[in-house]
């Protein structure tokens, strides 16, 4: 058997299979974490990157090239999650902005595809490492441009490119010396096989279940406050997405702006070549709709009776006031713009409260055992009232989403701040002054946060050995940033160990976070045992309560 062209309805089919393959062998993908904590989410992450593209493929009756990769492209672009799910979106975008210019699809064109999509991902990271699935995407575009001359049989031509990137992927160990001490292929690299492999098993004909089940939406509702809000002008917060026929002119997008100002206000507009993402409170959502519907198709509709919130809320608040007996009468406060403001990424109540204290805006939920996606970083930068919005994603499997977010904001400056781990986002509003400009706040933080050490507490879910560290399931693991610094079966020998590790002469606070499995008596023994060690060191502790992470640690 020879197939020389696939269609658009044959791609859409293959990509719902790819997609459907790599969500199957997820939890899979996710073992093959490098280091054996218990938050391995590279294959969850990729799954749910392109199961959002997924699902507006599935939405589509008679895709032509053109509409499928909108729907793969923006889908994907929305939905990515951590580092793997950004470059995987990345790849996708690469590849749909060949594929959308034909009709069907050859040899010829697919390895140009394969190249653009290999090109696009390499940009969109700084640092690119070997090893990855960078290097397993890369792998595939040399073997197509060695095979493009050679045949015009697409069964061919994808199964050597295939079984080119295995062999890549089975060789990553020996390209990062850290995947080799694990005794795994990179997760990432390993994620993209999976979907490759399911799109050449629907090209082969084998039965496949095509159905996407449609998850409900993650978008926040815009709470309103009895605080804040005393009457509501406009009753239903309306959102949606357009997926563009064309891309809007400039007169086109003040014309559309224009529109919904007339009938409403809160609106938030940003747009794209492909799609457009709206916002606004009106009293007839069906007028946006009809309007939007001009420019093309609508997904991710969502209207809310914010009277009806309101309402709700007032209850609450009032039984909260009731409880506490305060009989002073509210006041209407309206926040002005200001020019600048904050959006944070952390988890655990007692971090939640740290970052609003130190005046954050906004916070997203999420971290390492959750990687909040591009779209839910971009819905939270347009609820800040700012100018200038800084992004603290406080992990670096994060940064690359929120960069991603920045670039599709439009309306307002986004300073992504590239923390790591929560002490360097503490540390950088610690330093924010409101008085000087956002450049030179932008200078100073960076320059602070590289003065933080970072030490989280967890255990291990399997047996293995890194850096030289002999690791077994269940123990204790201080991990800094660097890697892996104590390993112990006891979880005070491993704290003490890790901090002690951290210090150096010119330490002088210890800063201590407990997650949600320790209680304040236990937590209030490690920090005991720790100043009785080093008695030079001032030690603070507070209540994080995040998951995972029994203590989460900076030394300044």
């Amino acid at each position: 058997m020879e197939i020389n062209t696939i269609n658009a309805s044959q791609l859409s089919k293959m990509f719902l299979a790819g997609a459907k393959n790599l969500d199957a062998k997820k939890e899979w993908i996710n073992e093959l974490n490098v280091f054996p904590v218990p938050d391995g989410d590279t294959g969850t992450n990729m799954s749910m990157t392109i199961m959002a593209a997924a699902k507006e493929v599935s939405a589509l009756e008679q895709p032509d090239m053109k509409t499928l990769s909108k729907a793969i492209s923006s889908g994907s672009l929305r939905g990515a999650r951590g580092n793997s799910g950004v470059i995987l979106s990345q790849l996708l975008r690469g590849f749909t902005k060949v594929i959308k210019e034909v009709d069907e699809i050859d040899v010829d064109i697919l390895c140009e595809a394969i190249q653009r999509a290999v090109e696009t991902a390499y940009k969109a990271v700084m640092k690119p490492k070997e090893g990855t699935i960078l290097t397993v995407a890369r792998g595939a575009a040399d073997k197509a441009l060695e095979l493009v001359d050679t045949t015009d049989d697409l069964l061919y031509f994808i199964d050597e490119v295939i079984k080119e990137a295995d062999h890549v992927l089975s060789k990553t160990p020996d390209m990062l010396p850290v995947l080799k001490q694990a005794g795994v292929v990179d997760s990432g690299g390993q994620g993209l096989m999976q979907v490759l492999k399911g799109a050449q098993d629907c090209l082969l004909g084998k039965e496949i279940d095509y159905t996407i089940e449609e998850a409900s939406s993650s978008s926040g509702v815009m709470k309103i406050s009895a605080e804040t809000e005393q009457e509501i002008k406009f009753g239903y917060c309306t959102e949606f997405i357009i997926v563009l026929n064309k891309p809007l002119t400039d007169k086109e997008e003040k014309e559309y702006k224009a529109y919904l100002e007339s009938i409403g206000d809160s609106i938030v507009v940003v747009a794209d070549d492909e799609i457009v993402k709206t916002h606004v409170h009106t009293n007839d959502p069906g007028l946006a709709i009809q309007t939007a519907l001009t420019h093309g198709s609508l997904s991710k509709i969502k209207i809310d009776n914010m009277r009806e919130e309101h309402q709700e809320r007032l209850i609450k608040d009032a039984e909260k006031q009731a409880k506490a007996q305060q009989e002073e009468p509210t006041t209407e406060v309206v926040t002005p713009e200001k020019e600048m403001g904050f959006v944070a990424v952390s988890i655990g109540e007692g971090l939640g409260s740290i970052f609003t204290e130190l005046g954050v805006d906004h916070m997203i939920e999420g971290g390492q055992t959750m990687n909040p996606s591009t779209e839910d970083v971009l819905d939270a930068i347009q609820k800040v009232p700012a100018k200038t919005v800084f992004v603290l994603p406080n992990n670096k499997n994060i940064i690359l989403a929120a960069n991603q977010a920045a670039s599709l904001c439009e309306d307002r400056e986004v300073i992504v701040l590239p923390t790591k781990t929560i002490p360097q986002g503490i540390t950088a509003l610690i330093n924010f002054i409101p008085e000087q400009s956002a450049e030179e706040n932008k200078e100073r933080m960076l320059e602070e946060i590289e003065n933080v050490k970072t030490g989280q507490v967890t255990y291990a879910v399997r047996d293995t050995v890194i850096d030289g560290k002999e690791i077994s399931e269940g123990d204790y693991m201080g991990i800094g940033d660097a890697g892996i610094i104590s390993v112990n079966s006891n979880i005070q020998k491993a704290f003490v160990e890790m901090i002690e590790g951290m210090l150096d002469e010119e330490s002088s606070i210890i800063s201590v976070y407990y997650g949600q499995d320790v209680t304040k008596k236990d937590a209030e023994k490690m920090v005991k045992a720790v100043s009785k060690k080093f008695p030079e060191v001032e030690v603070e502790l507070q209540p994080g309560g995040q998951p995972v992470y029994y203590y989460i640690v900076s030394v300044e």
